[in-house]
């Protein structure tokens, strides 16, 4: 967990700490699991036609690849201007 998360509970009790603390590593946790079920739902309603074998065949896993690949830099791009705009937010004027 990223302790800049908190720095402003620095007033709170260390029991209160530890709990907070605890609640953002099952946010960011739930939040992966999430991100990581829209991946394969995604992917998997968009690149997947038929159910003819066990496994894909290479057109269906040339689009899960890429598929994945769109998802995952977008991700990571929205996550990254979200800092930005956070860190934004923080800088006093």
């Amino acid at each position: 967990m990223d302790k800049s998360m908190l720095g402003d509970l620095d007033s709170l009790p260390e029991e209160d700490k530890i709990k907070m603390a605890r609640m953002i590593d099952q946010l960011q946790v739930s939040d992966s699991l999430r991100m990581y079920n829209s991946l394969v739902e995604i992917c998997f309603s968009d690149c997947v036609d038929t159910f003819r074998r066990k496994t894909l065949d290479k057109q269906e896993e040339t689009c899960v690849r890429r598929c994945a690949e769109k998802f995952l830099k977008h991700s990571m791009r929205v996550g990254m201007r979200f800092a930005e705009l956070n860190q934004g937010a923080a800088t006093p004027d």
